[in-house]
C-alpha cells in the first residue's frame, strides 16, 4: 500500500532537492547601467553588498567603461568611489565625459598585500559607494575576505583580475569575463540563477 506524504514534510526533512528561485529585479540590486547586461543577470543588476569579479586578458579593452555608468550614478549622488592599486592613473577628461564627479573619486596606490588590506578596510568602513581593486594574485581566502567586507559594509565591491583566473573557483557573487575580439561579456557565474549560455555583445560599442 502506498502512502501520500505532504511535500512540505519531504522538503523539511531534506528528502527532496529544491532548486533556487530566480529573483525578480529588485531595488537592492543596483542597475549596471547597461540594459542588456541587467536583463541577463538574475537580480537585474549588480549583486548588492557583494563582490563582483571582472576578468580580463589585458587592460584597456572596456573593463572600465563597463563600470562607468555605475560610478557616474554613485558620484553624482555624492557617494565615494575608491580605486585601489589601479594599473594606470585614470585620464580625468574621459572620466568626466562619462559623467563621473571626480570630487568623489579617491585613488589608493598600494602593492600586493597592502592593496588587499586597503580594499578590505574601505569596504568594511561603510563610507564608500563602491571599491574597485586590481589584484594580480589573490587566493580563495583573500577573495572571501573581500566578500565578507563588502557584506559587512553594505558596499559594492569589484575586483579586476587576469582572465586565466576563470579556471579557478571563487566566492564572488558575480564573475564576468570581458573580451576584446569580438568585444563581448561572458557571465561565468551569477548568484541567484544560471549564467547565460551566450556571451553579451559589449554595450559600449
Amino acid at each position: 500500500m502506498s502512502s501520500v506524504v505532504a511535500l512540505d514534510l519531504l522538503l523539511d526533512a531534506r528528502r527532496v532537492w529544491r532548486g533556487q528561485v530566480v529573483s525578480a529585479p529588485s531595488p537592492s540590486n543596483p542597475s549596471t547601467g547597461h540594459a542588456v547586461l541587467d536583463a541577463a543577470l538574475p537580480g537585474g543588476g549588480w549583486p548588492a553588498a557583494a563582490l563582483s569579479e571582472v576578468l580580463t586578458a589585458a587592460t584597456g579593452i572596456g573593463e572600465l567603461r563597463l563600470l562607468w555608468p555605475t560610478l557616474a550614478r554613485l558620484t553624482q549622488a555624492n557617494e565615494r568611489v575608491v580605486l585601489v592599486a589601479p594599473p594606470h592613473l585614470p585620464y580625468p577628461q574621459a572620466w568626466q565625459d562619462a559623467g563621473i564627479d571626480l570630487r568623489h573619486l579617491s585613488i589608493i596606490r598600494a602593492q600586493a598585500r597592502d592593496a588587499l588590506w586597503a580594499a578590505e578596510q574601505c569596504l568594511r568602513s561603510g563610507s564608500c559607494g563602491t571599491v574597485l581593486c586590481w589584484l594580480r594574485q589573490a587566493d580563495d581566502r583573500a577573495l572571501r575576505r573581500l566578500q565578507v567586507a563588502a557584506a559587512t559594509g553594505q558596499t559594492l565591491a569589484f575586483a579586476y583580475r587576469p582572465l586565466e583566473e576563470a579556471a579557478n573557483p571563487s566566492p564572488a557573487a558575480l564573475r564576468l569575463a570581458v573580451e576584446s575580439q569580438p568585444a563581448r561579456i561572458r557571465v561565468l557565474k551569477c548568484r541567484g540563477g544560471l549564467a547565460p549560455a551566450r556571451p553579451i555583445a559589449a554595450p559600449w560599442h
